[in-house]
């Protein structure tokens, strides 16, 4: 292929370097090349940067003519086309040559452009859809081996080289709604399993939310009245993910809908306590007599989030004395001193252990 490309490139402007260059795009795709691999034979066949974007992801790939990654800032584009998916356009492809385009740019940028749409369709993922819930489980199955996990997630339409992150999910709103609200403008895939429904999510890089819910307040105001409930792993490792997903699903309250794992830290150590060992503990078996009034209980809940009386008093829209009335009876009934931070924190933990065995 780099010989061919290197004798494409003294072509001069005529039908023959045409055909050429589109025997050349041809080859590309009958060999199933990733988006970066087009980027980079584009880049060597036209002797400058190519470039292409995803508008769904926001994902942008250029390479030198060198084959490497293009590390310089992007120059102007001396040419652009879309590229097209099914009457839509998901995204362009462009070259960045310094003096004015050549002969063949148009042919190459247009067969470029057909390329890329041909590897979105195979391995990137497409929009909101119900996926076949035995590949899911393969996704994300422990006992999977990694050649059959790379396959269920090439066939779900995951892109190999774009890390994969778990929603665990918990809702009587069907499950390809919930993925849009928990992934405006995100492609997912969605599934429902034996103990929750899970959405996968490509998420453009580890450190980021993948656009889920979890990051705008606003997306969980709306997932409120829907009922829904969803826990978020860390993106990379599916298998790690859905395991974080389902752990921080345990999590979840009605006034917070989504958790993401990442930002309970030690707090989810309490999710591996046996749960006869968090039953039989004191303060949560206190929790759990407290549990019999919901209201002393959302007293509870807002004075251990808020660690004001003014505050809690404003969470619940009551007047401060009277949260102080129920803080007072509520620290008789637990035996804890709610005004120390101490009492407080031992409070806050065992609400939260009486929790997850209710969820």
């Amino acid at each position: 292929m780099e010989a061919l490309a290197a004798r494409l490139s003294q072509l001069d402007a005529h039908a023959e370097g045409a055909i050429r260059v589109v025997t050349f795009y041809d080859t590309l795709m009958r060999r199933r090349v990733d988006l970066p691999a087009l980027a980079r034979s584009s880049a060597g066949l036209a002797e400058c940067v190519a470039g292409v974007r995803l508008h769904g992801t926001g994902r942008v790939v250029r390479a030198s003519p060198d084959g490497t990654d293009a590390s310089a800032p992007p120059g102007p584009a001396s040419t652009t086309a879309p590229i097209t998916l099914d009457e839509e356009e998901i995204g362009a492809v462009w070259l960045e040559r310094a003096g004015p385009p050549h002969p063949l740019d148009d042919v190459l940028l247009d067969r470029l452009a057909i390329a890329a749409a041909a590897v979105v369709e195979r391995y990137g993922p497409a929009s909101t859809t119900m996926a076949d819930p035995a590949l899911v489980e393969l996704a994300v199955s422990a006992d999977c081996d990694e050649a059959g996990r790379a396959r269920a997630l090439r066939l779900l339409g995951f892109a190999a080289d774009l890390p994969v992150r778990a929603v665990a999910v918990r809702s009587d709103v069907p499950l390809d709604r919930v993925a849009a609200l928990l992934c405006p403008g995100r492609p997912v895939k969605a599934a429902p399993l034996a103990d929750a429904g899970i959405v996968l999510v490509t998420a453009t890089d580890t450190g980021t939310a993948a656009g889920t819910a979890a990051d705008s307040a606003s997306s969980q105001s709306d997932l409120l009245p829907a009922g829904v409930r969803a826990g978020v792993g860390a993106a990379g490792d599916p298998v790690r993910s859905w395991r974080e997903a389902r752990t921080a699903l345990r999590f979840t309250a009605e006034r917070r809908p989504v958790v993401r794992y990442a930002d309970l830290g030690a707090l989810a150590l309490l999710a591996e306590i046996p749960e006869d060992v968090a039953r039989a503990n004191h303060d949560v078996a206190a929790i759990a007599r407290l549990a019999r009034h919901p209201e002393d209980l959302e007293t509870l809940d807002a004075f251990c989030a808020t660690g004001s009386l003014r505050r809690a008093a404003d969470r619940l829209h009551l007047h401060h004395s009277s949260v102080a009335r129920r803080i007072e009876q509520i620290t008789k009934t637990l035996g804890i001193e709610l005004a120390h931070p101490s009492g407080l924190m031992r409070a806050g933990l065992a609400l939260t252990a009486w929790r997850l065995l209710d969820n």
